[in-house]
């Protein structure tokens, strides 16, 4: 008889898929937009950045449950959850919050109940942090190709850039993870981590437990402490096996390298869109990326192309836009703005009820909530290279940002220039700046 593996059932596989959303003590980076709304939660081509990561998982078949797992307050995402569930009709959404920060890892072991509940194959994890356009089901091919234990998302880039991410070594031919290393100190390979998985309910968990025991046994001294100290370090050690002390279990530090001496580990290399959504200013490339994906689709959503709209270019239906403002290319217009005539728009995110006053000009720039930008003003940003991960240039030997960043409520005078600079809310700009932050 011959012995076929238990998991190529697969016409009848069932899976899941939880999107992580961190909490609000990190993002200090997206700052000042995440003062006012969740990183998560901010809009990106007309959409939550994590509504994008939904209309992907909606488009996986045996996909009927999402689990966004986060430590912001259940009220942050009730109403877009409830939008969600009416938009995703086949999906049950639902928010799980951690007690506190308890890393990517961690936070999925918190809440295997919930994912194992009604015995899934195997679940989809994706960080809600990145712009790509989740191919999930390339992964789920790949999986039951290779009858897999675990499918990472990777892309390539630069060599130079291939450090700040996680790298992976694989073999070109069976695509299977030979080795794992985040942000490697010397080149291993530009083949890097997309922060998208696809695991297995059998393997991922206890891969967990193991790291959490590994965590719990090593003991915690590593400096000999001063005796006020003394006694919580030894403390510190009594850690129970659920690794609840403050224990911070993360996929990319602790799990994946193991992962990769299973042999069951591969990785679906995607040779489409990719960027991380850490800084605020990485909210225009997204912005960009996700709107051309919308315009090759064909969406009924951007704004039909004209004299004045270089496509391709989102503006809200209850946006006002004079005819003679000229718009884009890689424009989202958020409700209730209000652009004046002769106005130039590109590159950029204006968002809800911002006014542009006539012949302003609005270029590599996020414009915040409410604000006011006056007639003949210059607000602009540099643009950087097409394939850059980066969002800071350097100017005069100083590093700043590439992107210009106005905070909710803020105004610019009239005839006023603002460049390379991250204007913190409720501030009037009526002199010229350049390069700096404004508190």
């Amino acid at each position: 008889m011959l012995n076929v593996p238990s998991r190529q059932k697969s016409s009848h596989m069932s899976t899941k898929a939880v999107i992580l959303v961190g909490g609000p003590s990190r993002g200090t980076r997206f700052r000042p937009l995440s003062m006012d709304v969740p990183k998560p939660l901010f809009d990106v081509a007309g959409h939550p950045i994590i509504w994008h990561c939904l209309t992907a998982i909606a488009k996986v078949p045996s996909i009927k449950e999402v689990f966004v797992v986060g430590y912001y307050d259940e009220s942050v995402f009730r109403d877009f959850i409830k939008d969600s569930t009416r938009e995703f009709p086949n999906l049950s959404i639902k928010y799980l919050r951690e007690y506190q920060a308890l890393g990517t890892a961690g936070g999925l072991y918190h809440f295997r109940d919930a994912i194992l509940k009604g015995k899934p194959d195997n679940f989809f994890v994706l960080n809600a942090d990145v712009c790509c356009s989740f191919p999930l089901n390339d992964m789920l091919k790949l999986y039951e190709d290779k009858n897999a234990e675990a499918v990472i998302l990777g892309t390539r880039v630069s060599n130079d850039a291939a450090s700040n991410f996680g790298c992976i070594v694989s073999d070109t031919h069976t695509r299977q993870v030979l080795h794992y290393v985040e942000k490697p100190e010397s080149h291993i390979s530009n083949l890097i981590n997309c922060g998208v998985y696809l695991f297995s309910t059998d393997c991922i968990f206890p891969s967990i437990r193991n790291a959490i025991k590994r965590r719990t046994d090593r003991p915690r001294l590593f400096s000999y402490p001063s005796s006020d100290n003394l006694e919580s370090s030894f403390y510190a050690q009594e850690d129970d096996d659920e690794g609840k002390a403050n224990e911070v279990i993360r996929l990319e530090q602790d799990i994946l390298s193991d992962l990769a001496d299973s042999k069951q580990f591969f990785v679906h290399e995607t040779k489409d869109f990719w960027r991380q959504i850490k800084t605020a200013g990485s909210a225009v490339s997204a912005n960009a990326l996700y709107l051309q994906k919308a315009m090759q689709s064909g969406s009924k959503e951007l704004a039909p192309t004209s004299a004045n709209i270089v496509s391709p270019v989102f503006i809200h239906p209850t946006a006002t836009i004079d005819p003679t403002a000229k718009l884009g290319p890689n424009v989202s217009i958020g409700p209730r703005v209000v652009i004046g005539a002769g106005v130039r728009i590109k590159e950029s995110i204006v968002l809800e009820d911002t006014e542009i006053r006539h012949d302003a000009c609005i270029l590599y720039s996020i414009i915040g909530w409410n604000s006011r930008v006056g007639a003949w003003a210059r607000v602009e940003g540099t643009p950087t290279p097409a394939g850059s991960h980066s969002t800071s240039i350097i100017k005069n030997g100083v590093k700043v940002q590439s992107i210009t960043i106005l905070g909710k409520e803020c105004g610019v005078g009239d005839e006023v220039r603002v460049q390379n600079c991250i204007c913190l809310p409720f501030k009037e700009l009526k002199r010229d700046v350049a390069n700096e932050v404004i508190m």
